[in-house]
């Protein structure tokens, strides 16, 4: 009697065959589906699509290709999702070390941009907000000073920053991820304090997600935002400035029921405020503990 061979969902093979099926634009829809689903099943999958004929082009034809329905915002859920396939096989690019340079080498991240523009809170777009964001953040996990200074060069703090204002809790938590691990580096810090205009854009969009965590409230959210406020405290204009901008509600105990399950949390914001009130500066930042919010 014969049997049906199923495929071994973690052979080379069936990586390799999937993505010269991107090739092929009948095949090209199931074949993104797919590679996004057992991306992790594929530890050399970030080479493989790097270094396979014409991939990285097919990749970035289908992100150009929903550019003229982002304004006025016309995306559909499908082409969304298709879209987002296709963005989180470049995050998987973003986040090997082998590929992680020659991606940001070849500029790919100002692809997104558009992306992160955008204004619209339905649906279709913040699931495009979102899964932009994961490659950046896929970036900045590999705490690299070139990875920051790109970043920083191409003015990826504003748009995190907008998308900290209107994405959904997800999007807020990526965002504000991002820009703890900016300013946890030396140049990152020095950019966001250097001007009042940065050091204000950054405090407003921090107040306002502490603001409307009275209504929401997100622990994971708010570590990442003490955090951020923690370690701007290590410039000494930052400092001076969170003494007469710090939100009361993370100095009167509003977040005690927040803070009590997690002892990271409780310490930087202790020590966060003692800094403020004492007006000095502490040492080196603490690490960020934890991962980036899968997207």
């Amino acid at each position: 009697m014969s049997t049906i061979q199923v495929p071994n969902p973690t052979d080379p093979e069936l990586a390799q065959r999937l993505v010269l099926d991107l090739l092929d634009p009948d095949l090209r829809g199931h074949a993104l589906a797919e590679l996004r689903k057992k991306r992790e099943m594929f530890p050399d999958l970030a080479p493989l699509l790097w270094h396979s004929f014409g991939t990285i082009i097919v990749l970035l034809q289908e992100i150009i290709v929903v550019y003229p329905v982002l304004s006025p915002p016309t995306l559909s859920l499908l082409a969304s999702s298709r879209v987002c396939n296709a963005l989180a096989l470049l995050q998987c690019v973003a986040s090997h070390p082998e590929t992680r340079s020659h991606f940001l080498k070849a500029h790919i991240p100002l692809y997104l941009c558009s992306f992160l523009e955008n204004t619209s809170k339905t649906r279709p777009f913040e699931y495009l907000r979102l899964t932009s964001l994961g490659v950046i953040g896929a970036l900045v996990k590999a705490e690299g000073t070139e990875v920051i200074n790109f970043l920083l060069q191409y003015e990826f703090v504003p748009l995190c920053l907008h998308a900290m204002a209107v994405g959904s809790e997800l999007s807020k938590t990526v965002a504000t991820f991002i820009i703890e691990k900016i300013v946890l580096d030396d140049a990152g810090l020095g950019y966001i304090c250097a001007t009042a205009d940065r050091f204000f854009a950054v405090g407003t969009a921090l107040a306002g997600m502490v603001t409307s965590m009275d209504d929401k409230p997100s622990p994971r959210l708010l570590k990442h935002i003490i955090h951020c406020y923690l370690r701007i405290t290590d410039n000494p204009r930052g400092l001076e400035a969170l003494q007469t901008c710090l939100p009361t509600t993370l100095t009167d105990g509003t977040f005690n029921n927040l803070t009590k399950d997690d002892p990271t949390m409780q310490q930087w914001l202790q020590e966060l405020l003692v800094k403020v009130r004492s007006g000095k500066m502490g040492g080196l930042p603490p690490p960020v503990h934890g991962h980036m919010p899968r997207v």
